[in-house]
Parts: structure tokens; sequence; C-alpha cells
């Protein structure tokens, strides 16, 4: 009964979609469990039912409104007119560090359902997973300048090399902010730090 779930206040939607997330964000599908669901949300577990029939069904509308933040989040952080490589990645660098911001169980989340796709969420829900990924490696890699890269390594591997540097760097930080609130962070520290990363790597890879 999505549709009775959907008319809820939104603070009580929140508390159920929060409490859901962090669940599944927290456990593989089979170890979540809707008993910590109900207690976090502080709703009975019939009306968790009587909202989404199953466990599957709520995964399943999870799965769809998580999609729905990430389509919105690329378009905003994405920027296909940008022809420089190591811009256009911190762009990407930028919208993932906002999810991790903004919704950290979300964006844990995410990458348990790329993990249990094939199995867990139907044929449409994966297909539009998949498109999202595509796009976003299009958005990254089409229309780059390769005239910026220098000569002696080919464009492709100089790309993979920066996306690799970068996706290491993120993990890096990610693991060092694990714990802490954005509140008591000074982000902007971290950003100056990132931004003088990201002009190191132009030295090794730009003309």
């Amino acid at each position: 009964m999505v549709k009775a779930f959907e008319t809820l206040d939104e603070s009580k939607k929140k508390r159920i979609i929060d409490a859901a997330i962090h669940e599944f964000a927290e456990h593989l599908y089979e170890q979540a469990s809707t008993n910590r669901i109900v207690k976090e949300a502080r709703i009975g577990k019939g009306m968790l039912f009587h909202y989404f029939e199953t466990k599957q069904a709520l995964y399943e509308y999870l799965v769809d409104r998580a999609l729905n933040v990430m389509e919105e989040l690329y378009v905003q952080y994405i920027d296909v007119s940008e022809p420089d490589f190591i811009e256009r990645m911190k762009g990407s660098a930028k919208l993932k560090m906002d999810v991790y911001r903004l919704h950290p169980d979300l964006f844990h989340f995410i990458g348990q359902v790329v993990l249990e796709k094939e199995s867990r969420i139907p044929k449409a829900l994966g297909e539009r997973l998949e498109k999202m990924q595509q796009d976003g490696l299009t958005s990254l890699f089409s229309g780059i300048d390769l005239s910026k890269f220098r000569d002696d390594i080919p464009a492709d591997d100089v790309m993979k090399l920066i996306s690799w540097s970068i996706e290491g760097y993120g993990k890096e930080l990610l693991a060092k902010l694990d714990g802490q609130t954005f509140v008591e962070l000074e982000v902007d520290s971290y950003w100056h730090e990132f931004y003088a990363f990201l002009d190191v790597l132009k030295r090794i890879y730009y003309k």
C-alpha cells in the first residue's frame, strides 16, 4: 500500500525511510531486519507491512527513491560542457562528497544495491541503475580535450590513472571522516587540500 505511505506527514515518512535506508546500508538484504527498522522508526511492525506488503517491496521502494536522488545530483554536478578532464572529475568528486555529507546512509545503501542488484531488484530498476552508471561514465569521459594530456602516455591511460588516483584519494578521505559529523568539520580545508592534489595531477599528466 505504497499510496497510503505517500499520504503520511513528511516527518513520519522521513523517519521510516531513514530507518529503512540505514538498516539496508548497514546489512546485506538477507541480514537486514524489519524489527530493527520499526524500532528505529518508532512504528508498529504491522504498520510497516501495511505500507509495504513485503520486505522486498520496501527495498524496491528505497532503491527507486535513491536513484531519484542520484539522478538529480548527477545533473547538478557533472558539467559536460567542461572539456578539462580533471575539472570535470572535480564535479564528480563534489557529487560523491555531497551525497556522503547530506545522505551518508544513502551513499552506503547505493553501494550495497550495486553489489546485490542482480538478485534483489526487478529488471526495470536494474536497467535504470545500469543506465545511471553508464550515463555517469559518459558524462565523465565524453568530449574531453585530449590535447591537454602529455604526449608520451595514451590518453585513455591518462584518464584511467587520473580516475584511479582521485578514487583512491576519495576513499582515503572518507576513511578519515568516518564517524565524524560534518557540522564538526572545517570542510573548506578538505576542499583546499583536494584542489592542491588535483594541481599535482595536472603537473604529472598535463603538458
